[in-house]
């Protein structure tokens, strides 16, 4: 749903942590991330407070349904905590993307999930990056200016944001086109 609705990468889906999220002021902020790091030769998630850069610390609306979603999460985790009780690992418990018993999910588990959740349903392969320029070009197509997703991606530059999906903008171009031949209309 994160994927979806705001578009982060896997990497900063995972980081997010519940202080991130203001359910008073209605804001969720991007501005961590989870990698695998090969830890005494094993690979296991680890978050980090640093980003790819300063523009992927963004501070966003959050949306009531993502926010439903949320609050509904953050439940089922304290639910699982008390029923494991010792049991269950609590070194990561502001971070929201954790499974049953509180250990935090590794980015290669969340692509393999996705893959199989779409296999199971039918659906053809997308990779979980794909969710990612999905909410980009729902964006662009339902009239949100390139700058604005560019901040809402968290883009270093408006270049990057362009490049990627300007293809993607063909009905701006049809509106540029039906303006400018109304307005050099010859003979008229």
């Amino acid at each position: 749903m994160l994927a979806a609705f705001y578009g982060p990468r896997r990497s900063e889906a995972l980081g997010l942590k519940w202080s991130n999220i203001d359910f008073q002021t209605k804001i969720i902020s991007i501005s961590r991330k989870v990698i695998e790091a090969n830890v005494n030769g094993t690979f296991q998630p680890k978050g980090f407070d640093g980003m790819k850069n300063q523009s992927s610390n963004r501070t966003l609306p959050l949306i009531r349904d993502v926010e439903n979603e949320l609050l509904y999460h953050r439940q089922r985790q304290k639910m699982n905590a008390a029923a494991l009780r010792r049991a269950y690992c609590h070194e990561y418990d502001d971070y929201v993307c954790t499974d049953s018993i509180g250990k935090l999910l590794r980015p290669n588990y969340i692509s393999v999930q996705f893959g199989r959740i779409l296999k199971n349903n039918g659906f053809r392969h997308i990779r979980y990056h794909d969710l990612r320029h999905t909410c980009a070009s729902l964006l662009l197509k339902n009239g949100i200016p390139m700058k604005a997703i560019q901040e809402w991606l968290g883009h270093s530059t408006f270049e990057v944001t362009a490049n990627i999906y300007a293809h993607l903008d063909y009905s701006s171009k049809e509106l540029s086109a039906a303006k400018i031949a109304q307005v050099l209309a010859i003979g008229e």
